[in-house]
């Protein structure tokens, strides 16, 4: 059974910085694409990160571009999301997923975790 379990979310003040992890079960993740994605109140899911299991690259929505990192450990069938210079406005429940294909690019995602709350607030 495919599982994802997100974790290290938490209160941090602005210009704070996260690291989230995505643990994976259940399927081995090194041939997957691995996504983040977040939901603010009253507002749609959009797509934070993304990393390819081919060769590892990385893709970034413009918000987050040059703050956050999206690194994968396959030894451990985990993906990361480090945040850095957090501001208010990333203030969401932060959820992983996994990509149909290996590449981020065209692909579908599914078999979401739980999420984790990231609240940015002095």
């Amino acid at each position: 059974q495919v599982q994802l379990v997100e974790s290290g979310g938490g209160l941090v003040q602005p210009g704070g910085s996260l690291r989230l992890s995505c643990a994976a079960s259940g399927f081995t993740s090194r041939y997957h694409a691995i996504g983040w994605f977040r939901q603010a109140p009253g507002k749609e899911r959009e797509g934070v990160s993304c990393i390819s299991s081919i060769d590892g690259r990385t893709h970034y929505t413009d918000s987050v571009k040059g703050r956050f990192t999206i690194s994968r450990d396959n030894a451990k069938n985990t993906v990361y999301l480090q945040m850095n210079s957090l501001k208010p406005e990333d203030t969401a429940v932060y959820y992983c997923a996994v990509a149909a294909s290996s590449s981020c690019a065209g692909t579908e995602f599914g078999s979401w975790g739980q999420g984790t709350q990231v609240t940015v607030s002095s």
